[in-house]
């Protein structure tokens, strides 16, 4: 019998028991890290809580890019404690000059200093490519793709308040200027095959084969930089819907390669939210679960494939009729609007007893009863939202405002722990 992964298992292990888990991590503003390294003591308790969950004794941080950076007028600083992992965010080939070494510790930021962090090896793929998303700031939920000419192009910008701006008539705006998009669909792709397509990336596989050929030679590229600077692992691009679309790309990546030097990858990647704070009634738990099945049955058709990197989690502050439906945040339909909620957070309610405490508990213990058939841990890497209202959502801080732990930060160290003390190698 032929196994539908036969085709591309030529030079490649199985992951088997030695498959990397890196646990638990994190993104966003970190309070109480210094320029030095040092950290304050309600800090270092998350990072101790959550770097016993890997099997590197690191917590892992990523931005969406190649290295810590300045944001909002803040330096991403990090520790000895963690790993930085990369991400490609488009698909385009990387800038060779920008790729840290993996592996490294001591590695310059994006302004040119030192962090004594450790630069992972593995390297994340492009932003959401799957979904055309939204430009985010005023025009957020409304304004879904790039204008085709400065002609009848609204301005959108990244401070106002959603829902304040308007995008044309087309729900198009100027997303650059003062702005940035959800995710990389967004966006047109000049190439051989591409350029004349408005969005061509969410419909590639179905819809546009030929511009999908040259994705694939892009990302090939960058693969191959990224191998010749030390990484051993690549993702996925990280799919913000769809889990076929990580198939595709799979099984396009490792026709006639069977390594990551020509771009097949060793992690899918992916992102999920929920809406409303309401997981169960609007299938948001169920969605996640999904997800996690399958990619359990992407790892048993394709074995190579060593686990799932989600990076992104949390609760969107709209009510979506589809997972890929635009995010309006504060709509007329919700129940549970943010800006009516203390604290701009999930409120205490039957489907969350605790707030978001809960719903970080659920998914976690959902990602640690989920394994393939023989036996492998799916999850391999998982990152809470640490955001303020950011990109739609509610406020899904880990952190009080005087710097210490809230109770959503407690109950995401004590849930990762929980998944850890259930993976193989890893012990709480």
């Amino acid at each position: 019998m032929t196994h539908a992964w036969a085709p591309f298992m030529s030079g490649l292990s199985l992951a088997g028991a030695t498959a990397p888990m890196w646990g638990c991590g994190l993104l966003g503003p970190l309070p109480g890290i210094f320029s030095d390294g040092t950290t304050t003591s309600d800090m270092q308790e998350m990072i101790d809580g959550l770097k016993v969950t890997s099997a590197f004794g690191k917590t892992h941080y990523w931005n969406w890019n190649l290295a810590p950076q300045v944001i909002n007028g803040t330096m991403q600083y990090l520790t000895k404690d963690f790993i930085f992992m990369p991400e490609q965010w488009g698909v385009g080939v990387v800038n060779e000059e920008w790729v840290r070494t993996g592996g490294q510790s001591g590695f310059l930021d994006s302004s040119g200093n030192p962090t004594p962090a450790e630069m992972g090896t593995i390297l994340l793929g492009a932003n959401e490519p799957d979904m055309y998303g939204s430009c985010m700031g005023g025009m957020m939920g409304s304004c879904t793709a790039p204008c085709p000419s400065a002609a009848n192009c609204p301005v959108c910008h990244l401070e106002a308040t959603p829902g304040s701006e308007q995008p044309n008539s087309f729900g198009q705006c100027d997303c650059w200027s003062d702005s940035h998009a959800t995710g990389v669909g967004f966006w047109p792709l000049s190439s051989t095959h591409c350029s004349g397509i408005s969005q061509p990336l969410p419909t590639l596989w179905t819809d546009y084969p030929d511009c999908g050929d040259d994705v694939i030679s892009l990302w090939r590229q960058t693969a191959a930089i990224a191998a010749s600077k030390g990484y051993t692992y690549l993702s996925t691009p990280l799919a913000a819907v769809s889990m076929d679309y990580l198939r595709s790309f799979i099984e396009k990546a490792c026709t006639g390669c069977s390594d990551v030097s020509c771009g097949c990858p060793t992690h899918v990647a992916w992102h999920f939210y929920a809406n409303d704070c309401r997981p169960a009634s609007t299938g948001g738990y169920d969605n996640f679960q999904a997800k996690l099945d399958a990619t359990a049955k992407i790892m048993e058709d394709f074995p190579f494939i060593q686990g799932a990197i989600v990076n992104e989690v949390g609760m969107l502050n709209c009510a979506m009729d589809t997972p890929s439906s635009a995010c309006v945040p504060n709509g007329p339909t919700q129940q549970y609007p943010a800006d009516q909620q203390p604290d701009n957070s999930c409120p205490s309610t039957a489907e969350l007893p605790n707030g978001l405490a809960s719903f970080v508990e659920d998914l976690l213990g959902m990602v640690a009863a989920t394994t393939t058939s023989d036996g492998r841990q799916v999850v391999s890497s998982f990152s809470w939202f640490n955001e303020n209202m950011d990109g739609g959502t509610y406020n899904l801080r880990l952190f009080n405002e005087d710097g210490s732990v809230n109770q959503v930060g407690e109950a995401y160290i004590n849930s990762c722990q929980a998944w850890a003390s259930t993976a193989k190698g890893i012990v709480v």
